[in-house]
């Protein structure tokens, strides 16, 4: 594999993990970037199961991330008056989990940590500000030529890894359509965005909140000062036709975009008048929002194009994203290192092996939507008793248990991700 050229689309999660384990293999790997430089914003995410055994099997990143473990003690569910109805803390133990995630670490500092780790090798090189233009394919299953947008010269590639998110243009260049073909729509938008004004006090403490019409708001100090807040509008099937809303504002902007949020939420309760002023205010920062998918795609790979991340397989709402990115990285390397010479049989393979762990992570248990933000009061009132219950009468663990993969156990011996032997591939 010590031949192999590869370019890697997309600097954020899964791009640097499946750099950091095709060079661990010998590969040659150009990583590009369509914005200039690194992003290092963006809200929580959780490593959980599979993706905590790949961590552990790079070296430092394991320290790296604890470094950077957004310190939240707890997590508050509070209703229209402030009072909680329960309270969720973490296990203490990273290898079972709870809904409050042992390595949760804001995106942004996990891509640093990614780039950090890779941009020294002398196998991998990094272009930012570039993107592709068009891929050439010389013969069936043969290498590709690869043309750039922004004077990157072209370039032969023996694959070309999609990591470029769930709009992304290589799978649309792989598959044919536009960049929404193989996006699914679940009825759900979500944005983040940090405020300079402390709502809920550095306590360590996350609050969450859900008014009726799917509105859901969670709010948590940032380390920086001020707050970091994340809003969620969950529509049923009935009210789907409501997300062309919020997709026509999208596409106005930023500023469409908050004033369809403002006007959304004015009047939910608790604390989202201030927020929503808190968000309208220019000393607002970090805003981003997007509608939340799932992307189902007839293959990972097509030809000599494969696909790992949100660009082949974004999970949706079941916390499992970031952990299906880093396994599929390392995967996707893994089994090129497998069948040296034989990029097609590295493929299939890697299609084989992650395909069980597509259908795993995106698997949205039936209840999420009605549990994470009901949409008529009716439905509130008896999600907010139901969980109280749960909370009170401490079974909360034997809940998240048995409620999604999402909280199986993390430890190697139970992720079911296979060996392999990068240091003489």
């Amino acid at each position: 594999m010590s031949n192999l050229r590869v370019l890697v689309v997309g600097a954020s999660i899964a791009g640097p993990t499946a750099a950091y384990w095709l060079a661990r293999a010998g590969a040659s790997v150009t990583v590009i970037e369509r914005f200039p430089n690194l992003r290092t914003n963006g809200q929580n995410v959780d490593i959980r199961t599979i993706g905590v055994a790949v961590m552990r099997r790079m070296a430092g990143m394991e320290a790296a991330v604890r470094s950077k473990i957004v310190p939240i003690a707890a997590m508050a569910l509070v209703r229209s008056d402030g009072r909680p109805y329960g309270t969720i803390k973490p296990t203490g133990n990273p290898d079972q989990q709870s809904l409050v995630s042992e390595f949760e670490i804001y995106r942004g500092d996990l891509a640093r940590i990614l780039y950090d780790m890779t941009k020294d090798h002398k196998n991998i090189r990094y272009v930012f500000g570039e993107q592709i233009a068009a891929i050439r394919h010389a013969e069936k299953n043969g290498p590709v030529t690869v043309d750039f947008a922004n004077g990157h010269p072209s370039t032969e590639y023996d694959l070309v890894v999609g990591a470029d998110g769930a709009t992304s243009r290589t799978r649309a260049l792989a598959f044919g359509g536009t960049v929404r073909e193989h996006m699914r729509p679940i009825n759900a938008w979500a944005a983040f965005f940090t405020i300079a004004r402390d709502l809920v006090g550095n306590s360590g403490v996350g609050h969450g909140y859900t008014a009726v019409g799917g509105r859901f708001i969670a709010i948590g100090a940032d380390p920086a000062g001020g707050n970091r807040v994340t809003l969620m509008g969950i529509y049923p099937p009935s009210a789907a036709s409501a997300m062309d809303d919020f997709r026509e504002a999208a596409a106005k902007g930023e500023e469409a975009t908050k004033k369809f949020i403002a006007d959304r939420f004015v009047g939910a309760g608790w604390k989202t008048d201030e927020i929503m002023d808190a968000m309208l205010d220019p000393t607002s920062t970090e805003f981003y929002a997007n509608e939340i998918v799932q992307v189902k795609t007839p293959a990972l790979y097509s030809g000599r194009i494969a696909l790992i991340g949100d660009a082949g397989y974004a999970s949706g709402p079941t916390g499992m994203g970031t952990s299906a990115a880093l396994a599929g990285a390392y995967i996707l390397a893994g089994e090129m290192a497998a069948h040296p010479g034989d990029i097609e049989a590295g493929l299939r393979a890697y299609e084989e092996r992650m395909r069980p762990v597509v259908t795993k992570v995106q698997k949205i248990p039936s209840l999420i939507p009605a549990v994470l933000a009901p949409y008529t009061a009716w439905g509130l009132w008896l999600r907010n008793n139901i969980f109280a219950l749960i909370c009170w009468t401490r079974v909360v663990g034997f809940a998240e248990r048995n409620f999604a993969w999402a909280f199986a156990s993390s430890g190697d011996e139970d992720s079911g991700l296979p060996v392999y032997d990068f240091e003489k591939a």
